[in-house]
């Protein structure tokens, strides 16, 4: 397998050209978790399976009426087209599908899958993979800063598929040890059909995977990097590198 040396981390670019003052809002099935660019201050609240969109924007803005926005990037935990959700997340409420989050905000919105959004900040050049192992499998191919939302998770894999194996049903299944051997062959496996420069694993559950067993190019991410990722989002640059803006 042919691989090339990480470039060195490419800078967040435009921001300060543009005068952006980005929000970023990552949902995830358990917390909404928000940052505004400049700021290391990270706030959060609980989400939950009765979480609809309006109920999710009254908690967050109470939240963040101290913080000014000019644009907004948003994490959402479930296949996005041209910005827009294609169904409502497993985990959370219903309503998603053709809610107006740029009304809702005020401000420009960018929409992403959660996945996505996490692998582009834990790019630093050249291809990655990201997985995100979390209640299912989520994944992401970034390629010279661009990004690309995959759909692995539901794609046939031994008897069953990804997901079944190294989600959240396959550890509860297996075992954490099992579990473990799960991922490391399916890494393998992604590996081989990808090559990818390196591999991410995000997520819940990637803090159970043991670092010093992880083969070469393999790393674990940080969820943070999300946060980095939402601010990529509106590099000067992104027209021409990122996926479609929503309204």
């Amino acid at each position: 397998m042919n691989r090339r040396a990480p470039a060195q981390s490419p800078k967040i670019l435009g921001l300060k050209t543009l005068g952006l003052k980005i929000l970023v809002v990552d949902i995830g099935g358990t917390h909404v978790k928000l940052r505004l660019s400049g700021q290391e201050e990270v706030r959060r609240f609980d989400s939950g399976p009765e979480m609809t969109p309006a109920a999710m924007m009254k908690t967050l803005l109470k939240l963040i009426g101290d913080w000014s926005y000019t644009a907004v990037s948003v994490g959402y935990p479930g296949p996005v087209l041209h910005g827009r959700p294609l169904h409502d997340p497993v985990n959370l409420g219903a309503g998603w599908m053709g809610f107006d989050f740029a009304g809702a905000f005020g401000a420009p919105v960018k929409l992403i899958n959660d996945a996505a959004m996490q692998a582009l900040g834990s790019g630093h050049g050249g291809s990655l993979l990201f997985l995100g192992l979390g209640t299912g499998l989520g994944s992401a191919m970034v390629v010279d800063g661009r990004v690309e939302p995959m759909e692995l998770a539901h794609l046939p894999y031994r008897k069953h598929t990804f997901e079944d194996y190294v989600g959240l049903r396959g550890l509860k299944k297996r075992g954490k040890k099992r579990w473990i051997r799960e991922v490391l062959r399916v890494i393998a496996a992604l590996e081989a059909a990808l090559e990818p420069d390196e591999v991410v694993l995000g997520g819940g559950n990637a803090a159970l995977m043991p670092s010093q067993d992880l083969p070469a190019h393999v790393r674990l991410g940080d969820n943070a990097n999300a946060f980095l990722g939402g601010f990529r989002l509106w590099d000067d640059l992104s027209a021409a590198r990122t996926p479609k803006a929503g309204p």
